[in-house]
């Protein structure tokens, strides 16, 4: 518990991949990806439950062999790859709430092709949320000035080009522009009105927790091969 609230982690991982075939399960540093997470949710004591929600049966032995709970399958029409947060999020907490029989205050989503994560990002963003009282909270990653919306270009059919928003004319220092930011996939952070009143994974109070290190959110064999040299990286004294 934080804050005296019950919390649920989902880790997100259905079979089918396309980019990298079972990419959750894909080796990383010699272990399966998803196991990568696993590990991260034993290192949080706070953690009230944690389970993969995954329509694959070896994700789930492999979740399982990492010390992550695989006690349900997820439906068939909400494993595709067309599927939301939202609809993976809401099955799991309220098939959670029924086998456990209890009501969980927050929901905290950790995707495997995230495993530059540390555990102290899953607790800011998790406390940010039950202390201060958002609905959702999102870790978030600064975008480079140099890629700023208002620095941004559309060219058209004939190559004739301008302005992705007008308003970028008006800029001439870097200084004038407003910090952006992107998800970055580390943690997702979500009470259970947002989940079950509002039905969204964004909320009406929303916040975001921003991260400067380098995070990865894995699509490919190369990005497999990043997070390898980030977290040999890591590992260096």
């Amino acid at each position: 518990m934080l804050n005296n609230q019950r919390i649920l982690v989902v880790v997100p991982a259905r079979g089918g991949s396309k980019g990298v075939k079972n990419k959750n399960i894909h080796p990383l540093c010699g272990r399966p990806l998803i196991a990568h997470t696993a590990e991260l949710v034993r290192s949080l004591a706070w953690i009230d439950r944690a389970v993969v929600s995954t329509d694959s049966e070896a994700i789930a032995a492999a979740a399982e062999s990492a010390g992550l709970a695989a006690p349900f399958r997820r439906p068939a029409g909400i494993s595709g790859d067309r599927i939301g947060d939202w609809d993976v999020l809401h099955h799991a907490l309220l098939e959670m709430e029924r086998l456990d029989g209890c009501r969980y205050d927050a929901v905290v989503m950790l995707q495997p092709t995230s495993p530059l994560r540390r555990a102290q990002h899953v607790t800011d963003t998790v406390r940010k949320l039950t202390f201060g009282g958002w609905d959702a909270v999102w870790t978030v990653t600064p975008v480079d000035l140099k890629y700023h919306p208002l620095k941004q270009l559309v060219v058209r059919a004939d190559g004739a080009m301008s302005l992705f928003d007008d308003r970028g004319r008006a800029i001439i220092a870097r200084q004038q522009l407003t910090p952006t930011y992107y998800r970055n996939g580390a943690c997702y952070a979500l009470s259970r009105s947002c989940v079950v009143d509002q039905k969204t994974t964004m909320g009406a109070r929303w916040a975001g927790v921003p991260i400067d290190e380098t995070m990865v959110s894995i699509d490919t064999l190369e990005d497999f091969e990043r997070v390898e040299a980030a977290l040999a990286a890591r590992s260096q004294p």
